[in-house]
């Protein structure tokens, strides 16, 4: 569509851009933006959510105008905490990061924090901050022994993927579980709606495609 601006995905991560294509979008561009995500001092999860998909997206933006493109563009970022309580649960790099977060989650709730961030052409920033509530049933040692041997838990906030295995140690979810998965379809369809972005435009090509 002619005029429209174009879409900068701040993310490299297949399952956000998975997500977006679920409801038919496809950005663009694809900019990575890898920024230090340690929490503040006393930072709360959720501020630190918002905090880091702003930072992504603004890093993002610089990065593509740097590379001579994105001046008329949308920059979307989102990032995702997992909490128990006040505690931020790391990505799991490790083994033993892993085992500490699904000890901790085993048999008790927990909250996902994603945090969103939409930069106009303008330069005006839109947020969006989604909540999820999940319990977990509570893990065997036989479970955990063999989820941490799947290796899924590897760069994972909370050492766990909804989408995969660890979709069955879901007890009750409420919120958003494309939000856990790394990206809230419908506040992301709000969002890019909100500033006249075509998120329809190929609803109808891929009806067309699926025989509906």
């Amino acid at each position: 569509m002619a005029g429209r601006p174009d879409l900068i995905l701040a993310s490299a991560s297949p399952r956000r851009l998975a997500l977006l294509n679920q409801i038919g979008i496809e950005p663009e561009h694809l900019v990575p933006a890898h920024v230090d995500e340690t929490p503040e001092k006393g930072e709360l999860p959720r501020k630190l959510a918002q905090r880091l998909a702003d930072l992504k997206a603004l890093t993002a933006q610089h990065k593509a105008r740097v590379a001579g493109f994105g001046t008329n563009s949308l920059v979307l970022a989102a990032d995702t905490v997992v909490a128990v309580g006040r505690r931020v649960l790391p990505k799991a790099e490790t083994m033993e990061e892993a085992s500490d977060c699904l000890r901790l989650l085993s048999g008790r709730a927990h909250r996902v924090y994603t945090g969103m961030t939409l930069i106009t052409p303008s330069g005006a920033r839109r947020h969006r901050l989604v909540e999820t509530r999940i319990r977990f049933k509570r893990l065997s040692a036989k479970e955990m022994e063999a989820y941490l041997a799947s290796a899924e838990w590897r760069d994972k906030a909370g050492g766990y993927a909804i989408q995969g295995i660890a979709g069955s140690f879901v007890v009750k979810l409420v919120g958003s579980y494309s939000a856990v998965v790394g990206l809230p379809l419908h506040e992301t369809a709000q969002l890019l709606a909100g500033e006249g972005y075509p998120v329809h435009f190929n609803w109808l090509n891929q009806s067309s495609l699926s025989g509906v």
